[in-house]
């Protein structure tokens, strides 16, 4: 039995458990982290909620000041003590406005939700077989301060994974308003050429993750040059490799994007140095 945190509530996760009024479910008024868990633990959980207050101080939420790291870490682990995980999970941690209102709040007091679910692997496990990937060209993702932060509005990403499916790939890569690359529906992208990696910066657009930065300073650390630029379609045509990180896979690997092929050599050696950073043993 899974437990969920309903804003200091401890309620079994055996059925609906959202209280009516809810902004988050109304209008997508919240954002929300993906959290990694590992030998039972939530793994950079300081970067994760990091990024979510600095979220919600831009979406104009009342945010008590008790909110931190500490805070969330120890309800966190209460629910995956409660819930019986001791190795491998996810964690999704919300912050919604409080109910009142419709499109004009009442208030601007914020609730939170916590729920923890147990995973296979324990570890980062990179995938066996390579995605296919393609370009979504049907909605252009905005540049602007909300594009960095996991608000509750994905919209976007919904229609880009249908579309990918529909077509036949794995997942499909977004554009920006200037035709750059920034992202796939769920993770950030990083391409390889001549050992060198390539990722969009954050005034491109995409989602400033936590992994993807866990990958930059994974890759300075070992000798590995990182330029965060623009990407366009031609530069997956001439790439050695494609990645995708995000914090509940780590990097995934890409095989094709079209008639390309890729290999897969620095995907896992990123694996092996996420692996080293969170087991002790190694």
């Amino acid at each position: 039995m899974f437990y969920v945190n309903y804003n200091g509530e401890i309620l079994e996760n055996s059925g609906p458990v959202m209280r009516s009024g809810n902004r988050g479910y109304l209008y997508g008024d919240g954002l929300f982290e993906s959290i990694r868990v590992i030998n039972g633990r939530p793994i950079n959980l300081e970067n994760h909620i990091s990024r979510l207050l600095e979220g919600a101080k831009f979406l104009k939420m009342r945010v008590p000041s008790f909110y931190s790291t500490e805070f969330f870490e120890k309800y966190i682990s209460e629910l995956l003590q409660k819930s019986d995980i001791r190795y491998g999970a996810k964690c999704r941690l919300s912050l919604d406005r409080i109910s009142g209102g419709t499109y004009a709040p009442q208030s601007n007091e914020v609730e939170y939700f916590i729920e923890v679910y147990s995973l296979e692997r324990n570890f980062y496990d990179l995938n066996q077989k390579g995605l296919e990937i393609d370009l979504y060209t049907e909605i252009k993702k905005p540049k602007n301060f909300l594009s960095r932060y996991k608000i509750k509005n994905g919209l976007i990403y919904v229609l880009a994974s249908i579309a990918a499916k529909e077509k036949g790939v794995d997942d499909f890569l977004l554009h920006n308003e200037n035709g750059g690359i920034i992202e796939s529906t769920s993770s950030n992208l990083f391409v390889v050429s001549n050992g060198v990696l390539y990722t969009p910066g954050l005034e491109e657009g995409c989602l400033a993750g936590t992994m993807r930065m866990q990958i930059i300073n994974l890759a300075l650390d070992n000798g590995i040059k990182v330029y965060e630029c623009n990407l366009m379609p031609q530069n997956l045509l001439v790439a050695d490799e494609i990645f995708l990180t995000n914090a509940i896979k780590g990097v995934t690997w890409v095989s094709g994007y079209r008639t390309k092929r890729y290999v897969n050599t620095m995907s896992k050696r990123f694996i092996d140095l996420l692996n080293s950073k969170w087991d002790p043993e190694q």
